[in-house]
């Protein structure tokens, strides 16, 4: 079955506007320094699973000293990611290809760390992408995402017309199924981290910001019918992250050592 792209030029720059160059997930740089703390990622090489226009990669390049594979579904994004690493002179470090939906085109124990932030959340079969995880590991090599997650019980009108204006495929698991998940694929050492708190106020401040000062350069990129589109996705955002409904939360895992 082949991919339908999810991402068009104006989400991707309201994303841009409102997180960063080159993100298409919260937290920027800080998010990045998150998912790789303790780990000393100098000299190891990253598999970054749903990468986007490359960011968080290009982050973990620069400040952290990996070398990075970002893979993605969606072709378009995938060639930005490229063109921004020849930009950045960080070709030879950072390289970015299209993958299709089912196994990951590497060999066994590929990568010390893979890495993932707001890309499971799209991936129906996430056993199956978490086990994928596991295998390019070298054993005792570590799993590191930031998450989309939803509280149990059945999704309210004020979710359905969320995901209504997201028009983005969602996935999602609660905190304690989406751990039960990489344990089940074969991870150690597994935590979970519920961030809802910490995004709860990061998105009103950023539905503040694009209602003000970001306004403008919003209505210049997007035109003002797409930017008060963008708003309104926002302000419901807001909303079901105030009802417990849209959570957030951060996951680990190791693959265990050979025996």
């Amino acid at each position: 079955m082949s991919h339908e792209n999810e991402y068009p030029e104006s989400l991707v720059s309201a994303l841009e506007l409102i997180w960063g160059d080159g993100y298409m997930a919260p937290g920027g740089p800080g998010n990045v320094a998150k998912l790789l703390d303790g780990i000393d990622p100098k000299g190891k090489r990253i598999l970054d699973i749903g990468c986007g226009i490359g960011g968080p990669a290009f982050e973990m390049v620069r400040t952290h000293g990996a070398t990075v594979v970002g893979i993605d579904l969606e072709a378009p994004l995938i060639a930005r990611a490229q063109r921004a690493a020849k930009a950045h002179g960080l070709e030879n470090r950072c390289t970015f290809q299209t993958v299709e939906v089912g196994p990951l085109p590497f060999d066994d124990g590929s990568f010390d760390v893979v890495v993932s932030s707001g890309a499971f959340t799209q991936i129906a079969d996430k056993r199956g992408i978490l086990g994928e995880s596991l295998r390019v590991l070298r054993p005792g090599g570590q799993l590191r995402c930031y998450d989309w997650l939803k509280s149990d019980g059945e999704y309210s009108d004020d979710m359905h017309y969320w995901f209504e204006l997201e028009g983005i495929t969602y996935g999602l698991e609660t905190l304690q199924e989406y751990a039960q998940h990489i344990r089940e694929a074969g991870f150690k050492q597994v935590s979970a981290k519920d961030a809802t708190d910490w995004y709860r106020r990061e998105a009103r401040r950023e539905y503040a910001l694009m209602q003000g000062e970001l306004y403008p350069r919003m209505v210049e990129l997007l035109g003002k019918a797409e930017a008060d589109y963008r708003i309104e996705n926002w302000r419901m955002l807001v909303a079901v992250i105030d009802k417990g409904e849209m959570r957030q939360g951060y996951f680990r895992g190791t693959r265990p050592a050979l025996t």
